[in-house]
């Protein structure tokens, strides 16, 4: 079983970058596929992005393709989500979530374990 912690959230302006961390412990991230959804207030969860076990692949959101990108720092056991270039639409609650599966899904129920969440707001 592994447990997650995102942080990194904060309060900027549009156009500015954030970097997200999801630390895991009880075992080691790698031994997951890790994916980043978001949940703003009343709207559903979405899928930002998603890495393998491999890190071979990588997936993304279609509204945050080419300004996010998700990495993991096995040293550090964690998954990080790299976003830039803000807009106000991406004020959301992050959430990172794990699977024991090679490949990283954009539905939420693939994953077995999930973080708090970490908040992320974006002033216009």
């Amino acid at each position: 079983q592994v447990a997650l912690v995102e942080s990194g959230g904060g309060l900027v302006q549009a156009g500015a970058s954030l970097r997200l961390s999801c630390a895991a412990s009880g075992r080691t991230v790698n031994n997951y596929s890790v994916g980043w959804f978001r949940q703003a207030p009343g709207k559903e969860r979405e899928f930002v992005a998603g890495i393998s076990r491999s890190d071979y692949v990588k997936l993304y959101g279609d509204s945050v393709k080419g300004r996010f990108t998700i990495s993991r720092d096995n040293a550090e056991n964690t998954v990080d989500l790299q976003m830039n270039s803000l807009k106000p639409e991406d004020t959301a609650v992050y959430y990172c979530a794990a699977a024991p599966l090679p490949f990283p899904y954009s539905e939420g129920r693939k994953y077995n374990y999930w973080g708090q969440g970490t908040q992320v707001t974006v002033s216009s």
